[in-house]
């Protein structure tokens, strides 16, 4: 029995060599190739390239998913990604927020405001990493806010900046019939805006308390944190009738990677070294849309 899958290479520039050399990788791993084709725009490359692998495992497609990584030449990235999921009449695309759908970490903005922004990009960096405790690393960073006037708020919001590809990969989706959520560990002040203008169907992040006009230091309720994002890719998934499978995670740091892990397939935004040594896929280029031609929307 064949277990039909898409190996979907993209990059700034896909040379005939490294494509030749994939497809030996490809077929030395026992894929039958059953088609190739090429996309994209001026900004980077596609090359899409049908399998056939019989009697594959969940064991075998990691197998076969690091054997392509670890053959990957420098400014080439290759995702292997299920045709059940590529096919799906209906998907769940879930994003983190900070350094993926938009370019910066907004609590460091915010820090800057305190004149503490390297204080924080220090802590926010080992976090990411994977190397604190989130919670406790997010209350440690937010306490820095203290006294902050709320308009620094709306002077943060204004320096936001959306990834590269991001509303087209949104309005993709969304065009599609399929479904968009972002899930963050940074704050609904901020986000709510960007997720209203994309058209969002499901968003969350946490809450900076503001009292009398100022910046308390606190957030409010529970930290959206490592297991919370899990938990709402399940939750939203659940409320839209789609199968766990038929999902698409992407993030970069190191409070993404339970998310990565349960979705149908995980991707990692120009992420740390620890969550592209896990995910099932890699993009190590600024433009995020990448990822509609992983999903095959």
């Amino acid at each position: 029995m064949s277990s039909n899958l898409t190996a979907v290479s993209y990059g700034v520039n896909l040379s005939l060599s490294e494509l030749e050399h994939l497809r030996k990788v490809l077929s030395g791993s026992g894929a039958s190739l059953t088609s190739e084709s090429r996309s994209g725009d001026d900004r980077f490359g596609v090359y899409t390239i049908g399998l056939a692998v019989d009697g594959a495992t969940v064991a075998d497609l990691s197998g076969l998913r690091r054997k392509v990584a670890d053959a990957a030449a420098p400014g080439m990235d290759t995702a292997i990604v299920a045709d059940a999921l590529r096919d799906a009449s209906r998907k769940l695309l879930i994003m983190d927020v900070d350094s993926t759908l938009i370019q910066q970490e907004v609590i460091e903005l915010l820090a800057a405001h305190a004149g503490k922004r390297e204080e924080v990009a220090a802590v926010t960096e080992a976090a990411m990493r994977g190397e604190l405790d989130f919670a406790q690393s997010l209350h440690a960073r937010v306490a820095v806010l203290a006294g902050l006037p709320a308009a620094v708020v709306d002077a943060v919001r204004a320096e936001v900046r959306l990834s590269e590809g991001a509303a087209e990969l949104v309005a993709a989706f969304k065009a599609a019939g399929h479904a968009v959520a972002v899930v963050s560990g940074g704050f609904n002040q901020i986000l709510r805006p960007i997720a209203e203008e994309l058209g969002l169907d499901y968003w969350i992040a946490n809450e900076l308390e503001i009292v009398d006009g100022f910046l308390t230091g606190k957030v409010l309720g529970d930290v959206i944190d490592r297991a919370a994002k899990e938990k709402y890719l399940r939750e939203w998934a659940a409320a839209e009738g789609i199968d766990l499978e038929h999902t698409i995670a992407v993030g970069d740091g190191a409070n993404d990677l339970d998310m990565l892990g349960a979705a149908g397939i995980g991707v990692a935004f120009n992420a740390k070294p620890a969550v592209r040594a896990v995910a099932d896929a890699a993009i190590n280029m600024p433009y995020l849309d990448a990822v509609r031609h992983i999903a095959g929307v």
